[in-house]
């Protein structure tokens, strides 16, 4: 359990996917710790425990799952002030080995789940004040990693939609950025080889 403190600002309510563990287990408590409300959502069950944290059982690589999912934010809350894409997968290996139901898997969940959620929740969006939306993308597409072309395909795929959504949504207030964080200890890169993080940090403007 986090511990509740509360600041100078109203609290916001936010929507962040993929909440289970690593970056998006860290934003839930981080935003709790602010005094936030936070809903989030995963395959599997939380065992975060807040007064402010709902958490919702959805595999959004599944169209019928997202709406329902959001269906029940519209049932919980009247407005969004942020969303968080952060839900994603990655498998690295040669494209050639790669079997086309993983490479699929990563686009559903890595970049179609973004566009879908994000669709179902603008509504919500823009009923609230200085609305905001965060899409989680990669250095693995500045960088264009060996073995990891499927994945930072869809991760450049999410820069690009965040370029042109930002102009969309614009005009109502919503802005819209993507952060591709430098190599985190999660889950998601647990299997990767350690001098192959090495080489990677090393080729960044700031070695970390």
């Amino acid at each position: 359990m986090t511990s509740e403190r509360t600041t100078d600002r109203d609290p916001r309510t936010i929507l962040i996917t993929g909440t289970s563990r690593g970056i998006g287990r860290f934003l839930a408590n981080r935003f709790l710790d602010a005094g936030d409300r936070v809903i989030g959502c995963s395959r599997q069950p939380s065992d975060l425990q807040h007064s402010n944290y709902l958490h919702l059982i959805s595999d959004l690589s599944q169209p019928d799952q997202v709406e329902e999912m959001i269906n029940s934010v519209r049932k919980e809350v009247r407005s969004l002030n942020v969303l968080i894409n952060n839900a994603g997968i990655a498998s690295m290996g040669p494209a050639a080995l790669q079997p086309p139901s993983v490479s699929k898997r990563m686009i559903d969940l890595n970049f179609y789940s973004t566009i879908h959620v994000t669709h179902n929740a603008l509504r919500l969006l823009r009923k609230s004040i200085d609305p905001r939306i965060i899409n989680l993308t990669s250095v693995a597409v500045p960088l264009r990693l060996d073995g990891e072309a499927v994945y930072s395909a869809t991760k450049a795929a999410v820069e690009q939609w965040t370029r042109v959504l930002s102009k969309e949504v614009g005009p109502f207030g919503i802005t819209v950025n993507a952060i591709g964080p430098t190599p985190i200890d999660t889950d998601l890169i647990r299997g990767v080889p350690k001098v192959k993080l090495d080489e990677l940090v090393a080729r960044q403007a700031i070695p970390r």
